[in-house]
């Protein structure tokens, strides 16, 4: 769509608030009088319906959601282990290349990408097709 072909109407200019009484948007500015929302900086959070229970809360919850129970795994491709000097891969050595963040807790190693040496592999987790490359590779696993 090009500028001339905008429907007319469409870019309204802005309301001039607070402009004195003849543009229908003086005194109060359209705030109200008095109360949080006459204040600057007044917000409210989602949901919020003056104190009254809110409707989120009145209707009942669905279903079950695993993720708060879950521990968050860092996760690591066969092709990202190329970076590592040593042959040895465990939590602290792929911490050490910068292939994990320094405060995870657990690692999952997946098999997307190829082994050109063997490893030593002894992380949290680790998918099927990457133990049988690994194996495959000449290298060990001990979980």
């Amino acid at each position: 769509m090009k500028e001339h072909e905008i429907p007319s109407g469409a870019n309204r200019k802005k309301r001039c608030i607070g402009r004195g009484e003849g543009n229908g948007h003086g005194k109060t500015s359209g705030r109200g009088h008095k109360g949080a929302g006459a204040r600057a900086g007044y917000s409210l959070r989602a949901g919020f319906e003056g104190g009254q229970m809110p409707l989120f809360r009145k209707l009942p919850q669905r279903g079950f959601n695993r993720t708060r129970f879950q521990t968050p795994c860092a996760i690591v491709n066969l092709s990202d282990l190329e970076r590592l000097t040593s042959d040895k891969v465990d939590i602290n050595s792929l911490k050490e290349v910068g292939l994990i963040r320094s405060n995870s807790t657990c690692v999952k190693l997946l098999g997307s990408g190829e082994v050109s040496k063997s490893f030593v592999v002894s992380v949290d987790q680790i998918s099927k097709s990457a133990k049988e490359k690994i194996i495959a590779a000449g290298g060990s696993i001990t979980e």
